[in-house]
């Protein structure tokens, strides 16, 4: 594979169909941006594995839906691991790359403990949020922690709120080519039987607690079919995840050439933060001048960060709050 090439797939999101057995899928590769994502922020190893995890999980599932606005993931438990949050924008105007982001809040004292990553979220729930925009009814799904890693949360999440079989595997981690820097890089692979293919749910699942499972949700040659599939994405080596010497194209061919392959226009994908002065001042819009009055440092100033990409912004009270007395460019 040349340097050429490897570039052209790098941060990329490659939409596929199995035309035999009526399966859809995604290949996702995150070199630049997951690295722009984890630079936000200095976790802990145990941290950037999970936010790493769940930006491949994001740019996978926010591809794979029609979306007008924003995707969102959400993990919060109550262990030390308290919340992986990622965001999905949706490309602006065709052939504009997508936008994601990312963050961790944890316990350092209590991280320390732990020996397994997925462990430490502990009993929560993995969510699904989606935004479609001004004057559109947002969507959110919600399913249990289960199944021992962000990817089968995923799945269980498919399975059970949206009676499809899906499945994800994915590779990541910290690669360095001779003569580079190390950096991250990471791929994914998303399986998911098309929807009008899928029967009617069990009321009871056969899942970690009663959670649907795929086998609950399909019978006969449908399920020999998505076994199949599954079976062959078993062979798939970390490294044809990551990459780069093997692209995603040549990587379906070498999982699937049987089940008939067909691919899409691959979308771009890139790290960007939605922050601004403009969207701080809207959210503390709601607020009373007394309200402000206890955000006000000693300083004088009301100051905000962004969780996402560490943006700073300080403003002067007396322009903030649904009593505001002064306009937005008085606060200097």
């Amino acid at each position: 594979m040349t340097l050429a090439s490897k570039l052209a797939w790098d941060d990329t999101v490659l939409p596929f169909q199995l035309d035999r057995p009526d399966i859809r899928g995604r290949v996702a590769r995150l070199d630049g941006t997951l690295d722009a994502v984890l630079a936000q922020h200095d976790y802990p190893p145990m941290i950037e594995a999970m936010v790493a995890e769940a930006a491949v999980l994001t740019a996978l599932i926010g591809q794979s839906i029609k979306l007008r606005w924003k995707l969102s993931l959400q993990i919060r438990g109550d262990g030390p691991a308290r919340l992986i949050a990622t965001d999905f924008y949706a490309p602006a105007e065709p052939g504009a790359p997508a936008r994601i982001r990312a963050y961790a809040s944890y316990d350092a004292d209590r991280l320390a403990r732990e020996t397994d990553g997925f462990a430490a979220i502990g009993k929560g729930y993995f969510a699904i949020l989606i935004d479609q925009g001004k004057d559109m009814e947002p969507y959110q799904g919600i399913t249990p922690i289960a199944g021992g890693s962000l990817s089968a949360c995923a799945e269980t999440y498919f399975a059970q709120s949206e009676q499809l079989p899906t499945r994800f595997s994915i590779s990541f981690g910290r690669s360095a080519a001779p003569g580079e820097a190390e950096h991250w890089r990471a791929g994914g692979v998303m399986l998911q039987h098309m929807p009008k293919s899928a029967a009617e749910a069990a009321r009871e699942g056969s899942g970690e607690e009663g959670l649907l499972h795929h086998g609950d949700l399909l019978d006969g040659a449908e399920n020999e079919d998505w076994t199949r599939a599954n079976v062959l994405l078993d062979t798939v080596e970390e490294m044809e995840l990551i990459g780069p010497h093997v692209s995603p194209a040549e990587l379906l061919v070498r999982l699937f050439h049987e089940e008939g392959p067909r691919v899409y226009d691959a979308l771009p994908v890139q790290f960007g933060c939605t922050c601004s002065e403009a969207r701080v001042r809207q959210s503390l819009s709601i607020y009373s001048a007394k309200d402000i009055g206890h955000m006000t440092t000693d300083e004088g100033i009301v100051t905000a960060d962004c969780q996402f990409c560490g943006a700073h912004y300080e403003f002067r009270p007396e322009t903030l709050g649904f009593e505001a007395v002064e306009g937005p460019d008085a606060s200097g």
